[in-house]
C-alpha cells in the first residue's frame, strides 16, 4: 500500500517509495510495479502524474485527478512556481550554505541555467578508513532547487566533489561499494521532503512533507542523526 500524504477533488500526493518508477517506460523494462498504477489500483481512480521525480529518488509524488488540473501543475513546475525540498547524505564535509549556480546540458546539447540553494543539517566521522583516509565523512543536507532540470541535483552535488550516496550515474563508484558491503545499502540517500504550491483551483497554498522512508532512516542511525 502506497502511503498517501495528501488527498482532495483535484490532486492526489503520496510518499513514493525509493526504486518505484512514477510509470511504465521503455528505458526500464525490468520494472512490474509503477507509482502510476498502484495508485490507480489503490483508490480505484485514473491518475496522471503532475511532475516526475527519478526511480531512485523518493518522497513526494504528485498526481492529478482531472487534465485541467494536471496541465495546470505541470505548468506550474515547468515555471519554478513550485517551491521543492529534498534531503540528500553526501560525500565528505559540505560548507555550512552554498549556491551552485552551473549551467547543465540537455541530451541535444543545449546549455541551460541551474540554480540549487543548499543548506548542511548535520556532519558525521566515522571510524572507518576509507581509501586512503582513516575516517568516513558525510554531510547530511536540505537542498532547494530554483530550477527543475534532468537529475539537477545529482549532476550539481557531483559537479562539486560532494556526490550523493548511492547515486551510481553521477556519484561516486567507491562509496557506493563501500556502503553496499559495509551496510548491504544500495538506494540512492536523495528524497523529496516537501512541495509548497499555490492550489490550481481553490487557490489556497499547499504545503506537503513527506517523511523518511526506511533506508534513509537506517542510514542516518548509522551516521548518529536525529530523524529530521
Amino acid at each position: 500500500m502506497l502511503d498517501i500524504l495528501y488527498q482532495d477533488e483535484n490532486l492526489i500526493a503520496i510518499n513514493k517509495p525509493h526504486g518505484l518508477l512514477v510509470h511504465r517506460s521503455s528505458i526500464a523494462a525490468d520494472a512490474e510495479e509503477f507509482a502510476l498504477q498502484l495508485l490507480r489500483d489503490q483508490i480505484g481512480k485514473k491518475v496522471n502524474p503532475a511532475h516526475r521525480i527519478d526511480r531512485k529518488t523518493g518522497g513526494v509524488l504528485l498526481f492529478a485527478f482531472d487534465k485541467p488540473t494536471e496541465i495546470a501543475m505541470q505548468q506550474a513546475f515547468m515555471e519554478n512556481r513550485v517551491k521543492k525540498k529534498y534531503l540528500a547524505i553526501l560525500r565528505g564535509y559540505t560548507p555550512d550554505a552554498e549556491e551552485i549556480d552551473y549551467p547543465l546540458r540537455k541530451e541535444n546539447g543545449t546549455l541551460q541555467e541551474a540554480l540549487t540553494r543548499y543548506v548542511t543539517l548535520n556532519r558525521a566521522e566515522l571510524d572507518l578508513p576509507f581509501g586512503a583516509h582513516p575516517t568516513s565523512r558525510y554531510s547530511l543536507i536540505e537542498a532547494s532547487p530554483e530550477t527543475g532540470r534532468m537529475h539537477q541535483l545529482r549532476k550539481h552535488f557531483a559537479h562539486i566533489f560532494h556526490p550523493i550516496i548511492g547515486d551510481r550515474t553521477h556519484g561516486c563508484n567507491k562509496q557506493n561499494k563501500f556502503f553496499k558491503e559495509t551496510w548491504e545499502m544500495e538506494t540512492m540517500l536523495l528524497h523529496a521532503s516537501q512541495l509548497t504550491f499555490m492550489h490550481p483551483v481553490t487557490g489556497e497554498e499547499i504545503t506537503i512533507k513527506a517523511p523518511l522512508q526506511p533506508e534513509f532512516k537506517r542510514v542516518m542511525q548509522l551516521m548518529g542523526w536525529e530523524d529530521n
